[in-house]
C-alpha cells in the first residue's frame, strides 16, 4: 500500500481520534484504550513501510496523546474500577497479544528442556528440586500419598504463603526485563524447567495422571499468571533495546506504566491460584471428574479471558463504539 492510500484510507478516524483527545478529556477509558490500540496498530505499519516519514511522526504524537488520556492519575469511581478489568485490562492483553505467545513458547520450550533431561540424567530431579524435596515424595509415594507435601501446612498459612511467593516470582519475571530481557529469559526458563522436571518426575514414577489431576488444581491460573508476567518483562526489556521513533526513556516510561497496569491485572489470578492450593489440592481423594473440571474450569477462563475476550473488544474498535460485553 503506498503511503497516500495509508493515509486517504485512514485520515477521518486518525482526525476523529485527534478531536475526541484533544476537546473531550473525559472520554470513557475503555473506549480510549480501544483508540490507542488501534492508532498503535497503524504506527506499527507505518514503521515498517513508511520509516521516518511525517506520517510515522503524526502517528506518534496522536498515540501519545491518547496514552496520557488513558493513564493519567485521577480519581477513580467505583465503575471504573470495575471496568479495568472489564475493559483496559483485555484491551493492554490484547496489545502485548505478541509477548504472550513468545513467554508461552519461552515457557513451554523450557519445561521440554527439563522432561529431556530428566529422561537422560538421573540426578537431574534432584539437582533441580533438591534432595529433601525428592526423598520425601519417595516417602509419600511409598506410603500410598504421593500428593501428601499439599497437606502439611495450614490451609490459611498455605494460603498466604503460596500466594505470596507466586506473586514475588511474577514481579521478579517482570522487573529482571529491566536487565535487556535476560533476566526475564532467565526467570521464565528456570520455572519452565523447574515444572518440566517435576512432571516428568513423577511420570517416572507412575503416578503422572494422579500429579496433574492434583497439581494443576491451582497451577493452571498460576503458570499462566506467571507466564503474563514474563510477557511484561519482555515488554520492558523490548521498550529499550527498540524504543522505535520515541527516546528509550519516552518508550521505557510508557511500556512501564503498561507493565504496571498488567501487574495489577494479574493478581486477582495468584490469589485464586493460591486460594486452589491451599484450600483444595489437598483434598487428593476427591473425585476424578471434580478435579478435573476445576483444572479445566481455569483453562477455558483462560482462554476466554485472555484470548477471545480482548479479541472480541479488539474488533469493535474500527466501529468505534463503547465495547458490548456478553
Amino acid at each position: 500500500m503506498q503511503e497516500l492510500v495509508f493515509i486517504n484510507k485512514n485520515i477521518n478516524r486518525w482526525k476523529k481520534f485527534e478531536a475526541l483527545s484533544i476537546k473531550d478529556i473525559s472520554y470513557p477509558p475503555d473506549q480510549l484504550a480501544a483508540m490507542f490500540i488501534q492508532i498503535t496498530d497503524d504506527l506499527s505499519y507505518c514503521r515498517t513501510f513508511f520509516p521516518n516519514s511525517d506520517t510515522e511522526r503524526y502517528l506518534n504524537a496522536l498515540a501519545a496523546k491518547t496514552h496520557y488520556n488513558i493513564y493519567k492519575n485521577k480519581k477513580e469511581s467505583r465503575s471504573k474500577f470495575f471496568n479495568f478489568w472489564k475493559f483496559n485490562f483485555p484491551l493492554i492483553i490484547y496489545d502485548i497479544r505478541k509477548y504472550i505467545f513468545i513467554s508461552i513458547a519461552l515457557f513451554l520450550f523450557s519445561a521440554l528442556i527439563g522432561a529431556f533431561s530428566a529422561a537422560n540424567d538421573n540426578n537431574f530431579v534432584r539437582t533441580i528440586l533438591g534432595d529433601a524435596y525428592v526423598d520425601m515424595t519417595m516417602d509419600n509415594i511409598d506410603k500410598g500419598d504421593p500428593m501428601a507435601v499439599y497437606k502439611k501446612m495450614m490451609q490459611t498459612d498455605m494460603f498466604l504463603a503460596i500466594t505470596f511467593n507466586n506473586i514475588k516470582v511474577a514481579f521478579l519475571a517482570f522487573v529482571w526485563g529491566l536487565l535487556l530481557i535476560v533476566g526475564t529469559v532467565y526467570i521464565m526458563m528456570s520455572n519452565g524447567v523447574m515444572l518440566g522436571s517435576f512432571q516428568y518426575f513423577f511420570y517416572e514414577q507412575g503416578i503422572f495422571l494422579e500429579s496433574v489431576l492434583t497439581i494443576w488444581i491451582h497451577g493452571t491460573l498460576e503458570i499462566f499468571a506467571i507466564i503474563i508476567s514474563g510477557a511484561a518483562g519482555l515488554l520492558i526489556g523490548v521498550s529499550v533495546l527498540l524504543p522505535g521513533t520515541y527516546t528509550r526513556l519516552e518508550s521505557f516510561k510508557q511500556a512501564t506504566v503498561k507493565g504496571v497496569k498488567i501487574m495489577i491485572g494479574i493478581v486477582p489470578i495468584f490469589i485464586v491460584a493460591g486460594f486452589l492450593e491451599g484450600f483444595v489440592t489437598r483434598y487428593t481423594d476427591a473425585p476424578v471428574l471434580i478435579r478435573a473440571s476445576i483444572i479445566l474450569g481455569s483453562l477455558v477462563f483462560i482462554v476466554w479471558y485472555f484470548f477471545l475476550y480482548p479479541a472480541k473488544l479488539a474488533k469493535t474498535i474500527v466501529l468505534n463504539k463503547k465495547p458490548s460485553v456478553s
